[in-house]
């Protein structure tokens, strides 16, 4: 039985052929005279480097898969950027004649945001946000992480970043709050695939996303319980001021909390706070009586323009927002998440650790 990464390769396998085949052709006919046999034959390569490491990968890691992956992935962020130049250019030579040089620096440009790109990816920022409530009785600093999605384009070495990243914080923050997709779906998870968050001395609380369903969520959760988190499923946790709630997030899983299972959950004496992937129902909770949402979810748009759509698509895609909800201030965080999706760029988005410093007013 195929699981979720392994079905959308292959479905999508067919549509990545004729993109890649169409896109080529008219990429390579701006700069120089190539047959049809030739690009057929590129992009049969291309579309086996789709799917013959991911196949491979979700069954067995390897180093060879994973490195073959990332190639992979690479080239599929170049293919979203040569098809928007290819239609640009296009479009705009159909009024003007544009230069053979203008469009060779046009084409470089891509491969040096590339660059750019791939070792922004995999900087991992701390940033500090300010949020001040009434209903607070002591100063409380939480590490808000999400999306890490360990996979095959984020491993150890990622991780352990991490993990140093989070230590380095732990004498001056009190928690930290993973807001699911620690998982990615493109590799298997044993016990100890999230072991190093041991070594962290400040609780650690997980809350699921959707891709922690793709390995197999049982699997996820026997990781996290060996690293000692503390898992939320729909369940409370008590710490000082505070009454965290962890609500799952699923296409897929019908095991949701009711209306009522949430307006039982709000603790009326602390600062009720909602922990939930997707960055989805604001509105809602807040008139339950949460009074802060932590989500992730939507990586920000990881990059442009993909990070303009998810501006206009998402009512909130990345940063602190707040809203007057029957007459009191309530604030949802967005973060754009550590990790990535599919392709290993970010342009205009930071792979980040965000500290929330709650305060009194």
């Amino acid at each position: 039985m195929m699981n979720f990464r392994r079905k959308r390769v292959v479905r999508s396998t067919p549509l990545y052929f004729i993109l890649y085949f169409f896109l080529l052709r008219y990429l390579l006919a701006l700069v120089c005279s190539v047959s049809d046999w030739f690009i057929l034959g590129v992009t049969i390569g291309l579309c086996l480097l789709h799917f013959v490491p991911t196949v491979l990968e979700t069954g067995k890691p390897r180093f060879i898969t994973r490195l073959l992956s990332e190639i992979y992935g690479v080239w599929q962020w170049f293919s979203v950027m040569y098809l928007i130049e290819v239609i640009f250019i296009y479009v705009v030579k159909s009024f003007i004649d544009i230069p053979l040089n203008v469009i060779y620096i046009l084409l470089a440009i891509v491969p040096l945001i590339g660059i750019y790109g791939y070792s922004h990816a995999h900087d991992i920022k701390v940033k500090e946000r300010i949020i001040k409530f009434d209903n607070l009785d002591d100063d409380i600093n939480i590490i808000h992480v999400s999306d890490v999605h360990y996979g095959t384009l984020i491993y150890k070495k990622t991780l352990n970043n991490l993990v140093d990243k989070i230590k380095s914080l732990e004498d001056s923050c009190d928690l930290v709050v993973i807001s699911g997709d620690l998982a990615d779906g493109s590799r298997i998870i044993d016990d100890d695939a999230f072991l190093p968050f041991k070594d962290i001395n400040i609780p650690i609380i997980f809350t699921t996303g959707n891709h922690d369903y793709y390995p197999g969520l049982d699997n996820v959760y026997r990781a996290c319980q060996k690293a000692g988190m503390i898992i939320l499923h729909n369940e409370s946790y008590q710490y000082k001021n505070l009454n965290l709630y962890g609500l799952i997030f699923s296409f897929t899983s019908k095991q949701t909390a009711t209306d009522e299972d949430l307006v039982n959950a709000i603790d009326s004496q602390k600062l009720n706070i909602i922990i939930y992937h997707a960055p989805y129902n604001f509105d809602e909770l807040s008139h339950i009586g949460f009074d802060l949402q932590l989500s992730g979810h939507t990586h920000g748009g990881q990059f442009h323009p993909i990070v303009w759509a998810g501006d206009l698509l998402y009512g909130y895609n990345r940063g602190l927002y707040s809203e007057d909800f029957d007459g009191k201030i309530h604030y949802i965080h967005v973060t754009t998440g550590v990790g990535v999706m599919d392709y290993p760029i970010r342009w205009g988005t930071d792979s980040e650790i965000v500290v929330l410093k709650l305060r009194k007013k």
